[in-house]
């Protein structure tokens, strides 16, 4: 359940806490009464990892690149970054670093089977191997020849991020860039780091269809 103050304190934080602000009333607290605070409320699930009802079942299937993802590991990092503005700035940050790497929809895709295996596809680079997915904490545990990586799994309305510690992503992409025998990503993936610096708790990757 999401506490009332830490809602009221992202809504501020973003702004929202006013008579008429983006068609919505307020109930004279500062917080935003009928459908302006149910999507406020569903604008803060999608920015934390662990809001969401993500199972193994959900989980099953083939996702496809759509943009850039982040989001952070609890109510109380997001409120502090600023809220879901500051999130959906980050998204914009990261995407011309996903667009230097050659990161697009019909190169980079994952499918997630029943029996414990995936096949993925970065930046047009294969790699496959195992899987595990810890339902209470989010964490997929993804074992192939290439490299081993974990990273975190959320539901979006539209599909699932899969977000990675800075660092992991870093490694995920430094190691798809040297396999296509790339130059060296360090300068292109410097953006990466810099956000993981700025904010505490925050995980990035990629939102997928």
């Amino acid at each position: 359940m999401i506490a009332a103050s830490v809602i009221t304190m992202m809504l501020a934080g973003c702004g929202f806490g006013t008579t008429g602000q983006m068609g919505n009333s307020s109930n004279g607290t500062g917080v935003i009464t009928g459908a302006g605070a149910g999507a406020a409320i569903g604008s803060v699930i999608q920015s934390v990892l662990g809001l969401d009802q993500m199972t193994q079942k959900t989980l099953i299937g083939t996702w496809r690149y759509s943009q850039p993802g982040c989001a952070f590991t609890s109510e109380q990092l997001l409120a502090q970054a600023g809220g879901e503005i500051v999130a959906a700035e980050i998204k914009t940050k990261i995407q011309p670093t996903m667009q230097k790497m050659g990161i697009n929809a019909s190169n980079t895709q994952v499918t997630f089977n029943q029996d414990g295996t995936f096949a993925a596809k970065i930046a047009g680079k294969n790699w496959s191997g195992n899987y595990t997915f810890d339902e209470k904490t989010r964490k997929i545990t993804m074992t192939g020849l290439l490299l081993n990586i974990n990273c975190y799994a959320k539901r979006n309305t539209d599909g699932i991020a899969l977000l990675f510690e800075a660092t992991k992503l870093l490694n995920l992409l430094q190691t798809m860039s040297a396999l296509q025998g790339g130059a060296n990503a360090n300068s292109t993936l410097g953006t990466i780091g810099d956000l993981a610096k700025s904010y505490d708790g925050l995980r990035i990757g990629f939102d997928m269809k």
